[in-house]
């Protein structure tokens, strides 16, 4: 098992105790290599130095909340939180509610409308805003906060459209300002040993990649049930689940995408779906429908006391329904998508999201001219039926699913040579299991990196930019247009980053 990073978290691969002692100083060498190609991120150079900073947290769903616990609680010394601002004053005043209950004696964040975001900036003196709300807004908020001399922290997808995308980067270069996406699977230790793995050279000159990656029926069913459920608001999985995907991609081969050529529809949720397989049941949304018991599809809001407070009783301010019918009208997104990508580096991919799988969790491998390397992810094993969820939202991943959980597996297939098993700290122990907390252990790192102290070079590059943020939306771009013509996407012609 690898060692911490105390400062940057990086995990080091370390092969297992069955591989050779060559084996081992080879894999060891890999952060080293990766040290070597890559330089710091011009980010680091405004995040976490200097005064105590002025933070401002914009969309207040249950997503913010991962931010709101950072900012008041391990980096409260480096990092003030002084502003609130959303569409829904309830859900501001939730939010306050959890920090009082945490710091007692601290006074609570300022709360602001939607329409008075400037003034907040001003009114609290601001000088780094969180984006987290619907990701057609993205861009509105991180624009506006870059003209009044704001750093940006967003949540991704950075924003739904190529035009969207040319209006933050240009407000980014005009301004001077940082826009840091975060992109936390970047920090997960067994994605950062793989591109530890793939810099020193342990497969050779990549050739293409196979990524297949699982949403289970609890997991990928919530986005049917969501505001994203409106291609509108989130672009598509294409742009707001495989964001993630395809910037490991990117961020793991040094290159970025060329040509993308994509077949999806919607096979398994939505009204016409449900209706041919006898799913479908008379209801618009779960609360208070007697149409809804017993469905295993259904979403209990009153079943947790944390959805409740952040969406039931925020109701009566913007009719927002967080427990819409998987099954009922007003479906425009995609749940089964297939991507062939080719790359700068002369590289493909093949790619494909299933949204309605039985388990939840990932495969990619990489065929090298040395070898291949492949990962297993299981975040589950099974979803149970009627599940009751008493938590911030029905999505769990990694040990979060208790029971549930499956392993991680890292694999090095060398030519000649026996497979040889990489095993990856921050994990369950030395079994392979699961990495420990949100996203596969990768937001607890990305939050320190974001917020934290410097401690000399990001020698992985996992700090993305505007640019990581632009280069990764564009290829769910051109997937989107493949949908619709059914041809390859030259991404230059959507968008030239």
């Amino acid at each position: 098992m690898s060692e911490q990073d105390p400062c940057t978290g990086s995990a080091s691969a370390t092969a297992s105790s069955t591989a050779s002692a060559a084996s081992t100083a080879s894999t060891a060498s890999a952060a080293s290599a990766a040290s070597a190609a890559s330089t710091a991120s011009p980010a680091a150079a405004v995040f976490g130095a200097g005064e105590r900073r002025r933070c401002a947290v914009v969309g207040l769903g249950a997503r913010a909340r991962m931010f709101t616990e950072a900012l008041t609680g391990p980096y409260a010394d480096r990092i003030e939180l002084v502003g609130f601002c959303d569409v829904n004053a309830h859900r501001m005043a939730v939010h306050n509610g959890w920090i009082a209950a945490d710091h007692p004696r601290r006074e609570p964040v300022a709360a602001y409308a939607a329409e008075d975001f400037e003034v907040m900036l001003r009114r609290e003196r601001v000088d780094l805003v969180v984006v987290c709300s619907v990701d057609r807004t993205h861009d509105d908020y991180v624009v506006r906060a870059l003209e009044a001399g704001c750093d940006v922290v967003t949540e991704k997808p950075m924003t739904t459209d190529a035009e969207r995308a040319r209006r933050v980067l240009d407000a980014q270069r005009r301004s001077g300002r940082e826009v840091r996406v975060a992109f936390n699977y970047r920090y997960n230790p067994v994605h950062s040993a793989v591109r530890e793995l793939i810099a020193a050279g342990e497969i050779g000159e990549v050739g293409s990649v196979h990524f297949e990656w699982l949403l289970d029926l609890r997991h990928g069913a919530d986005y049917f049930r969501r505001w994203h459920r409106d291609k509108a608001n989130s672009g598509g999985l294409m742009v707001h689940k495989a964001t993630h995907h395809f910037d490991l991609v990117n961020w793991w081969l040094g290159t970025e995408p060329e040509t993308v050529f994509a077949q999806g529809g919607l096979f398994f949720y939505g009204e016409e779906a449900g209706r041919r397989r006898g799913l479908a049941r008379p209801y618009a949304r779960a609360h208070g429908s007697a149409a809804a018991q017993g469905d295993p599809f259904a979403l209990r809001l009153a079943d947790s006391a944390v959805l409740s407070s952040l969406y039931l009783d925020a109701e009566r301010e913007d009719g927002y329904h967080r427990d819409q019918n998987v099954f009922g009208p007003g479906v425009t997104i995609e749940d089964d998508m297939a991507v062939l990508v080719r790359y700068a580096s002369g590289a493909s991919l093949t790619y494909h999201l299933t949204a309605y799988s039985p388990w939840e969790g990932y495969r990619v491998a990489f065929n090298g001219s040395e070898g291949r390397l492949e990962l297993l992810v299981e975040e589950s094993t099974w979803v149970p039926p009627e599940e009751r969820v008493d938590g911030a939202s029905p999505v769990m991943h990694g040990s979060g699913v208790g029971e549930e959980a499956g392993r991680t597996e890292l694999l090095v297939r060398r030519f000649w040579e026996r497979p040889r098993v990489v095993k990856v700290g921050g994990g369950d122990g030395d079994e392979g299991g699961v990495a420990e907390g949100g996203h596969g252990g990768g937001d607890v790192r990305m939050l320190a990196d974001l917020f934290g102290p410097r401690c000399g070079e990001d020698a992985l590059g996992r700090a993305a930019d505007a640019f990581d943020g632009a280069k990764s939306l564009v290829t769910g771009l051109a997937a989107n247009e493949s949908f619709e013509t059914g041809l390859p996407v030259r991404v230059r012609d959507l968008l030239d980053v």
